[in-house]
């Protein structure tokens, strides 16, 4: 991951207050942190993960040649070279990263280019030319994208805490807090925790120009749905799309580890991982365990990866552990989070790190939509809204990556 932000004001911007937002957000991007002033009113920051194009010339803030355009973007465009191939005849590349591609995807196609784009992402561009910023967010919000505004400024950052390190007062949200307390939900698309920090809904892109703020919803998951039923081919569909999600998210030049646990997501990602690659010893497994049987999958994570198994880093979490990893936790979360599963994944991610891996794959909603739980079982119904249904009858998102190709040679995981 890496963490944007910046500000666009009518009146003077501290560049020491842009530097304590890049500051607060240093662990989300260790290997470069710059800040940009691109006009008198506008400043941006960001801090990068390097995964494709190490070098120092795909460091963000990225502007292009005519100095129209920057960009401050976090996420990764996994379809970034059947976009380059597109766009070579409009645009000359001086990098190879998938950075300087969305840049000239938005310079060609405007806020079009979103349609186009496979991945996950949180981005914001400036048009120097007209004076305005382009700010969107991926189709299910994967990465996220938070903002302030008034009469006379917007400030937007990845974290919570970067708006309250340009000095945004640190007030609860009233109402969300007691709808969380009452009914366990975590606020609605729009609103935060904090009173006057808003998010950028998943699957929406906004304008900001003239001191306002105009929001567009620019994907609907409900007008992809397709049922499955015992329909063969829509079936065969789904394959094909999870089989080329998992070979396009090994473009990468850095390694690439596989979070796993007994369920159906993660051993499905694994199965598919073995399949495509055939000696996959160099991609490294991570798992984590309480060291209670009663609730730990690491024998079904050793069954799965066989011969593998003695490469398999094993992360203990202790109940003991939880009350101090979740204040640490809750420093970065700024808001509530969801409980063990994500203190565990902490616990996981920073083992990764700390031997040298900076991506793992991931298998997270596919126990939903497979029946992976126990109590997804043939002898059940669910009942929605009142009504009882078959887990089986499935409902699955489609994506028309159009821009996908059977035909597409996919490079080797690092080595």
């Amino acid at each position: 991951m890496c963490g944007i932000s910046g500000v666009i004001s009518n009146k003077n911007i501290s560049p020491y207050l842009v530097s304590k937002m890049v500051l607060s957000q240093k662990h989300r991007g260790p290997d470069n942190s710059t800040t940009k002033r691109l006009e008198d009113n506008v400043i941006f920051g960001h801090n990068r993960l390097s995964i494709i194009s190490l070098d120092e010339s795909s460091n963000q803030p990225f502007t292009c040649k005519d100095k129209r355009y920057t960009i401050t973007y976090n996420g990764e465009i996994y379809n970034y070279i059947e976009l380059r191939n597109q766009l070579k005849s409009f645009w000359t590349f001086k990098t190879t990263s998938d950075t300087e591609v969305l840049l000239a995807a938005y310079s060609v196609w405007g806020h079009k280019c979103l349609d186009k784009l496979n991945g996950m992402f949180s981005f914001c561009i400036w048009d120097k030319k007209f004076k305005k910023l382009f700010m969107a967010r991926d189709r299910f919000g994967v990465k996220p994208l938070h903002y302030y505004i008034n009469n006379e400024k917007l400030v937007f950052a990845s974290e919570i805490k970067a708006l309250w390190a340009y000095g945004i007062k640190k007030t609860l949200n009233q109402k969300v807090c007691s709808a969380y307390l009452k009914y366990g939900s975590y606020g609605d698309l729009n609103n935060t925790f904090w009173k006057g920090v808003s998010q950028l809904p998943a699957g929406n892109y906004a304008i900001y120009e003239a001191n306002k703020i105009k929001l567009f919803k620019w994907y609907n998951f409900r007008s992809r749905v397709i049922n499955l039923e015992n329909d063969t081919y829509k079936i065969d569909r789904i394959k094909e799309l999870i089989i080329d999600a998992i070979k396009i998210r090994f473009r990468a030049d850095v390694p690439i580890g596989i979070n796993l646990s007994g369920g159906v997501d993660s051993s499905t990602l694994l199965s598919i991982v073995n399949l495509l690659f055939k000696d996959n010893n160099h991609i490294k497994p991570f798992t984590f365990f309480t060291d209670d049987y009663r609730y730990d999958e690491i024998k079904w994570v050793v069954s799965m990866l066989k011969n593998n198994s003695d490469n398999l880093e094993k992360c203990l979490l202790k109940y003991t552990n939880v009350p101090s990893l979740t204040k640490k936790l809750m420093k970065y979360q700024d808001e509530p989070f969801g409980g063990i599963p994500t203190i565990a994944y902490g616990k996981v991610f920073e083992r990764a790190k700390n031997i040298g891996y900076k991506v793992l794959l991931d298998g997270q909603g596919a126990d939903e939509s497979w029946a992976g739980y126990d109590y997804y079982n043939s002898d059940s119904k669910l009942t929605i809204q009142g009504t009882k249904v078959s887990p089986f009858k499935i409902n699955v998102l489609e994506e028309d990556f159009s821009s996908l190709s059977k035909n597409i040679e996919y490079p080797k995981p690092f080595n």
